[in-house]
């Protein structure tokens, strides 16, 4: 790829695409330098090929002891960005700005919580980003997808902590992942994270409210 215009944003840097590994034939995950970039789990990175300026956000994929940066993306018809770095190869540049957001664990003694994180799709990101970076921790992963080959990551979490939501394929509950929440406990200590698409994150809320769930236990990051 021909870089035709390297100058920097303010708070980016370039850094070199190391691998693309795809997951399925619409998505996969993008590893690059991370050039000793300090980030909480959960945060995000805004990405653009060094020669657009057209960027877009992504949840980190990767775990903070990890010596790269990952992200999850998925290519869609009319994704600008997501099509355009589908075509990068190891050696191009990327466009980085970052990270940013706090859709985090507690600061003090995470592993000292219990959690509940919800995601459709490629809203797992964060959550693999986490588990990556705090193995110790009591979890229970709800991943909505319509087909069991979307179950990103399914591999690095653990398989008894980790509840496949399928609506159009065999999964370990066949449905939508708020149908599945709607029937299960949740002790009033959880902490919620919910990440993916609108609709579901509003069902999930709305189901965790009249489960008792304080609204300072619930966290939110919307994907579109």
């Amino acid at each position: 790829m021909a870089v035709a215009n390297t100058t920097y944003r303010k708070g980016e840097q370039l850094c070199k695409v190391l691998d693309i590994r795809w997951l399925t034939d619409s998505a996969y995950v993008l590893r690059f330098e991370r050039n000793d970039t300090v980030f909480v789990p959960g945060q995000y990175l805004t990405l653009s090929r060094a020669d657009s300026l057209m960027a877009r956000e992504y949840s980190i994929y990767s775990g903070k002891g990890d010596s790269y940066f990952e992200v999850l993306i998925k290519a869609v018809p009319d994704g600008i960005v997501s099509q355009q770095l589908k075509e990068v190869r190891p050696g191009n540049l990327l466009r980085v700005g970052g990270p940013h957001g706090n859709f985090c664990l507690p600061a003090q003694a995470p592993e000292n919580f219990r959690y509940l994180f919800i995601a459709t799709g490629t809203g797992i990101a964060p959550f693999h980003s986490i588990v990556r970076s705090y193995p110790g921790l009591n979890y229970t992963l709800l991943h909505g997808v319509r087909f069991a080959n979307e179950a990103y990551g399914a591999d690095d979490f653990d398989p008894q902590r980790h509840i496949l939501c399928t609506s159009k394929d065999n999964g370990t509950f066949n449905g939508r992942v708020t149908q599945y929440l709607e029937n299960i406990e949740v002790p009033a200590d959880t902490l919620c994270y919910l990440s993916g698409n609108s609709q579901m994150i509003f069902e999930a809320y709305a189901i965790l409210r009249k489960k008792n769930i304080a609204v300072k236990q619930i966290f939110t990051e919307v994907y579109f």
